[in-house]
């Protein structure tokens, strides 16, 4: 990563030179013969007075590939295309694929989106309009409709003329669907079938009418776990009747696939992962809520130990396992939790009954585990059977719990419609915090007439 981070600090300054002094030509050159991502990064990358005289040097087309390849989630995006009169902008704008087109005016003011499509010819601003008002994080936002087509009565060759033909306007070439006459999707032929068959057989007699399809309103992580599991280039979308919309490509499959893994991540680490070089004071900002929100869940468990402050006056050996027992039912709780998420994002081929009996005998089994080796460690430690059973029962039974409510706290919240994802790591340790000390003191009790003053 270093290597590539130098390497575009050494573009933008030999581009810099160029334009600093006055080598229009040469800038071209050396600009085009960049990488796609490349000049997305090295032009957001240039000083503001310099951009000023890029996007003046540089054509529509390349301008849209710069524009391609930013980050939507950049901050500056809608700035840098703000730089320009309204008149360019637009040239730009009709010249991006379409599902970037959207992903950058959804990220712009409404005032903005409005005037730009306002000077877009009426169609293509309609189909904008369409894309736009698809909701965020489904089959259709993710959508481009630059898309090959055919009728099932062509011929190999006139299909192959065909593909040249609209080649550079597709944002994928692999495959070509083929469509009724009333524009329904019936099949798909990939373009090593058009390679591998005579010119003048029918397309109709090679098109494969096994359709894989979604719909415009599937959630983006269904759409991204059928690409996978289908290793598809892209998966067309179709409304109700059938009637094909758009194709979503798999670079926008990946960037579902981070940006999902990201929010999961964020979830169970309590702290917004996406942005990785805030300052430290933004970075603070993001942390604090939620510390001082399982700070005050914590103090709940420093109100319950001090609840029990007679029964550790009276063993005080009984403070010594407190830690031991409260982090690790937290890190059970993790795992069950880690676990539990991961199977709602992908999916199960068990039902829901076979995974809840699964997870409670692996609660069961990994608390005993644990429970044992703990009730032999302090039995030989501190010389005091007893005292081992109570701290290995404790650790057993708090296992299980944390363990149950690691699996079943993500499971009651994607059933209420919400992100699992949001039941955070640390809020499962907290809790387990609190459920372990309740077990441990409660099961001490029944055995403390056997370890007083050990």
């Amino acid at each position: 990563m270093e290597e590539k981070s130098e390497q575009l600090h050494q573009n933008i300054a030999h581009l810099s030179d160029l334009l600093h002094s006055g080598q229009d030509e040469a800038f071209v050159t050396s600009f085009n013969a960049l990488h796609d991502f490349e000049m997305g990064q090295v032009y957001s990358g240039l000083p503001e007075q310099l951009r000023a005289v890029a996007w003046r040097l540089l054509d529509n087309e390349t301008l849209a590939t710069v524009f391609d390849n930013i980050d939507v989630d950049d901050e500056d995006i809608d700035d840098l295309l703000q730089e320009m009169p309204p008149q360019k902008a637009v040239q730009i704008l009709r010249n991006m694929y379409a599902d970037n087109e959207v992903d950058l005016l959804q990220e712009m003011p409404t005032r903005l989106v409005a005037t730009y499509l306002s000077l877009m010819p009426k169609d293509e601003a309609e189909d904008i309009r369409k894309l736009i008002n698809y909701e965020e994080q489904t089959a259709g936002s993710l959508m481009s409709i630059e898309y090959l087509a055919v009728e099932a009565d062509l011929r190999v060759d006139e299909v192959m003329r065909l593909v040249k033909q609209q080649a550079l306007e597709a944002e994928a070439i692999n495959y070509v669907y083929v469509l009724d006459k009333q524009e329904r999707l019936v099949g798909v032929i990939s373009l090593r079938d058009l390679l591998t068959h005579p010119d003048d057989m029918l397309v109709s007699e090679i098109t494969k009418d096994r359709i894989i399809s979604v719909k415009a309103g599937d959630d983006q992580q269904d759409v991204a776990q059928i690409v996978a599991d289908y290793n598809f280039i892209s998966i067309p979308v179709t409304d109700d009747n059938d009637r094909l919309l758009g194709v979503i490509t798999v670079d926008d499959i990946v960037d579902v696939i981070d940006e999902e893994a990201v929010e999961d991540y964020s979830g169970l680490a309590a702290v917004n992962v996406s942005q990785t070089d805030d300052t430290a004071w933004h970075s603070a900002i993001k942390r604090i809520p939620w510390l001082i929100a399982l700070l005050l869940l914590g103090m709940s468990t420093a109100t319950l130990i001090s609840s029990f402050d007679g029964l550790v006056r009276k063993a005080s050996i009984l403070a010594v396992f407190i830690s031991l027992i409260t982090g690790t039912a937290g890190n059970a709780g993790t795992q069950a939790l880690a676990l539990a998420v991961r199977r709602l994002a992908v999916g199960s081929n068990n039902s829901a009954v076979k995974n809840f009996l699964s997870e409670i005998l692996a609660g069961f089994l990994v608390g005993t585990a644990t429970g044992f080796s703990v009730f032999l460690i302090v039995t030989f430690w501190k010389h005091n059977y007893q005292l081992g059973l109570a701290v290995g029962i404790a650790m057993a039974i708090a296992i299980m719990v944390a363990n149950l409510a690691g699996y079943l706290i993500p499971v009651l919240i994607d059933k209420l419609g919400m992100d699992p994802a949001v039941a955070s790591g640390p809020f499962i340790t907290t809790l387990s915090d609190l459920t372990s000390v309740l077990i441990y003191f409660n099961i001490a009790q029944l055995f403390i007439s056997h370890f007083t003053g050990a």
